[in-house]
């Protein structure tokens, strides 16, 4: 028979160990719901969250203590997200493969992909045009791996050591996730924008 309860306390050390590490990099980690709490998309269990400065690894280590939360982060203040369509996330990882400047990459089980960034600036208009093209910011979170979901696990398409923790400017990377729509729509190019980061 599955030992689930076993299996549950040891997801809930790794989804702990992940938060920990997080957090050690100054980043906003918060609890958030997982599957048995919620359906699809989990959401912070904490209130007030949104204007909380990023909390010391200790207190973070105490909120994964007794159960599997996931692991969200805020975004807005110290990083932003991108998210998008498979269709658009694979066109825009192939160009940042090629551009030898690889940006941290979050896979969805549902098929969504989040481009992180370093906190700023609103996408361009040609992005927003696009459906379901969303920037996460100020008030808004997202879920990191290895969050689980309902139908599959949060996972890295390229992870934090690729980069050295750095976050890629805001208005760089919208530039290459404007060339892979105008790719992907037949569009004519503008000239290709280098990837510029910030220390995370």
């Amino acid at each position: 028979m599955l030992d689930t309860v076993g299996w549950r306390d040891a997801f809930r050390i790794e989804l702990r160990a992940v938060a920990i590490g997080l957090a050690s990099r100054g980043w906003p980690v918060l609890p958030g719901s997982y599957p048995d709490q919620v359906g699809d998309a989990p959401e912070p269990v904490q209130s007030g969250w949104a204007d909380r400065p990023a909390m010391h690894p200790q207190q973070v280590a105490e909120w994964w203590t007794t159960y599997p939360y996931s692991v969200l982060v805020a975004t807005g203040t110290m990083l932003d997200a991108v998210e998008v369509d498979a269709e658009l996330g694979r066109a825009t990882a192939t160009l940042l493969r090629a551009c030898e400047r690889p940006a941290p990459i979050v896979s969805m089980p549902n098929g969504r992909w989040l481009f992180l960034t370093a906190a700023g600036d609103e996408i361009p208009a040609e992005l927003r045009a696009r459906e379901g093209v969303r920037r996460h910011g100020g008030g808004s979170c997202v879920a990191l791996p290895p969050t689980p979901l309902d139908h599959g696990v949060v996972h890295w398409r390229v992870k934090p050591e690729v980069w050295g923790w750095q976050l890629p400017h805001p208005s760089a990377m919208h530039g290459v996730l404007v060339r892979a729509l105008r790719k992907l729509t037949g569009t004519a190019e503008e000239p290709a924008h280098t990837v510029e980061t910030s220390a995370a």
